[in-house]
């Protein structure tokens, strides 16, 4: 059990599962991108650990960049998207693989996506650490998803509550009660 602000939060999923879900996902982006050089764009702040674990695993020449958008107050989805930090290089002709933690409603990829494209992205899918499909709000083809959850918040790998919890290993979820 761990103690974030004025929330609970106990054991979800392992670190141990975590890592073999990265090693499973990394798999089927190396039989599908061998011989091709995306770029993958990082989602900041969440998606950081998952990113880092994910390209130690990849086998194919890739460029990383990160980005910045932010659609969430609190624990809660605003349904708008604001971009914090922007691309700093040319995605035009190139196929593109936005690495995110977490898919909640959508709304930020179905953003996303489209800016991508209009940039000149000849490519674009989503690789995903977790998705709740429970709680899409937008049709969405995540072609690489490490783990489908059900509609808990959670923190841990990455993902926080309010800027906190980002630290550890494993995924929490709040304690209802």
């Amino acid at each position: 059990m761990i103690q974030i602000k004025d929330k609970q939060f106990e054991p979800f999923i392992h670190h141990e599962q975590i890592a073999d879900r990265v090693s499973a996902l990394a798999e089927k982006l190396n039989a599908d991108y061998t011989g091709r050089k995306p770029i993958l764009i990082a989602i900041l702040n969440g998606a950081f650990m998952f990113a880092a674990d994910l390209v130690r695993k990849l086998n194919f020449d890739h460029e990383i960049q990160f980005a910045k958008y932010s659609s969430y107050d609190g624990m809660d989805t605003t349904g708008k998207v604001k971009e914090l930090i922007g691309l700093s290089i040319s995605i035009k002709d190139r196929d593109v693989i936005i690495v995110e933690d977490i898919i909640d409603t959508g709304t930020t990829m179905s953003k996303l996506i489209p800016m991508l494209k209009s940039k000149g992205a000849k490519t674009v899918e989503i690789a995903t650490l977790l998705m709740k499909p429970g709680k899409l709000k937008v049709p969405l083809d995540v072609k690489y998803c490490a783990m489908e959850i059900p509609n808990e918040f959670i923190v841990g790998y990455g993902l926080d509550y309010d800027g906190i919890g980002r630290n550890y290993r494993s995924i929490y979820v709040v304690k209802e009660g």
